[in-house]
């Protein structure tokens, strides 16, 4: 059987990591036999409760909190992004890239379309200025990229950028942001960039 949640206490923090792997509706269930176990050893404690691991949409997070409460008087945090968005970052992790989904979307975007996955994403045409891609994994554009991309968006470092040709001021991958200065434009300006990836120091390399 496989492990679901896990909890772990330390003198100041109770955390309670939950399988990143498991559907809700394990998660809801183990839970609460978690918690009565743990209430067992709570008795007059207030030290606060973390629980993370699984990405939790508003409405899950609201139960978890709400199950954990009704057993355990303490003030309890789900450290989960609502959203994948830029500001949605509220914790890092890596996964594996062969083990990525892809998301496939057969056309260009224009200046103020957007697309956010948790997949890898492979865009079958250009991203335009004032586009934006975000991704939890790869992004691969067939044609150009102009627009916003943001690999790796929940903090995976490993995740890399590939376009037909590298066209912008700023690019992002986990939570690394690169900004191409004008002078680095103009002395590559016939240098086509395809490539971009976090190398060894931590910095974006775009080749």
């Amino acid at each position: 059987m496989k492990k679901i949640i896990n909890v772990k206490l330390n003198k100041n923090l109770t955390k309670i990591e939950v399988s990143e792997n498991a559907n809700y509706e394990e998660v809801e269930k183990e839970l609460k036999e978690k918690i009565k176990e743990l209430k067992k050893l709570y008795k007059d404690e207030t030290t606060p409760i973390l629980v993370t691991g699984k990405i939790l949409n508003k409405q899950e997070m609201a139960d978890i909190k709400r199950i954990i409460k009704k057993a355990i008087n303490v003030d309890v945090t789900v450290d989960s992004p609502e959203e994948l968005g830029l500001h949605g970052i509220r914790r890092a992790y890596s996964k594996e890239i062969n083990i990525s989904e892809t998301q496939y979307y057969k056309t260009s975007l224009r200046s103020g379309q957007k697309i956010e996955n948790e997949a890898s994403v492979v865009i079958l045409g250009d991203v335009n200025s004032g586009a934006e891609v975000i991704s939890a994994g790869n992004i691969v554009i067939q044609g150009t990229l102009r627009g916003l991309a943001h690999a790796g968006a929940k903090g995976n470092k490993k995740a890399f950028i590939s376009a037909r040709n590298i066209e912008v001021p700023q690019i992002r991958i986990a939570n690394i942001v690169k900004e191409i200065e004008k002078d680095e434009e103009e002395n590559e300006e016939n240098t086509i960039k395809t490539y971009a990836y976090v190398d060894e120091d931590g910095k974006i390399t775009i080749e």
